[in-house]
């Protein structure tokens, strides 16, 4: 199993970023990816998960509202829109999966399959 991100980047404070996680090299099509995100000296943050199953969607408290994440089933790929973004955004964003088809947003060891980070930096 692999996990792709792309679409870090850097932008002003109220602008906008899509980050996209594709994943691959497994055919099980129930499963559960969220996206965590670790600026420097903190720990990791779950912020976004969304099911395969039903493509539902939980948000932690900090993005909701200015996050946004979808899905492509048929392409195995996950979405974050990130808009109205503010310089505490800035983090590497990562996506990960499970398997076990539930999103549990704050328990990171939920997650068995992890992409590399992308670097989002947000200036003010």
């Amino acid at each position: 199993v692999q996990l792709q991100a792309s679409g870090g980047g850097s932008v002003q404070a109220g602008g906008s970023l899509r980050l996209a996680c594709a994943a691959s090299g497994f055919t099980f099509d129930d499963y559960a990816i969220a996206w965590f995100r670790q600026a420097p000296g903190n720990d990791r943050e779950g912020i976004a998960c969304t099911r395969s199953s039903d493509g539902s969607r939980s948000y932690e408290d900090s993005v909701k509202g200015r996050f946004t994440i979808s899905s492509d089933v048929a392409k195995n790929t996950v979405y974050l829109q990130m808009n109205s973004l503010e310089p505490e955004d800035t983090a590497v964003y990562y996506c990960a999966l499970t398997f076990s088809g539930v999103c549990v947003i704050r328990t990171q060891e939920w997650y068995e399959y992890w992409g590399q980070g992308t670097l989002v930096t947000v200036s003010s």
